[in-house]
């Protein structure tokens, strides 16, 4: 089966080109890949890793905890 899309936007055209360079694979492959997620048919989850340089680095800061201790109060008032 063959499809033609037309009017792809810039944006999407630099975004889909990027992971060509990204993933070594034919502009074809990635299109076929993003339609098969788009659709739900993929095998394998989705494995995100926008945070991943975040992971692993929460330090525990008593300080911020005690600044942090009057959110966790309810003002009954404002919620008459």
């Amino acid at each position: 089966m063959q499809y033609t899309i037309r009017q792809v936007p810039p944006q999407i055209d630099r975004l889909i080109r990027q992971q060509v360079k990204k993933s070594h694979t034919s502009l074809n492959g990635v299109l076929l890949s993003i339609l098969e997620r788009g659709v739900g048919a993929a095998n394998e989850p989705i494995e995100y890793h926008d945070l991943d340089e975040l992971a692993g680095t929460w330090v525990a800061d008593p300080e911020f905890d005690a600044a942090m201790e009057a959110f966790e109060s309810i003002d009954g008032e404002l919620w008459k």
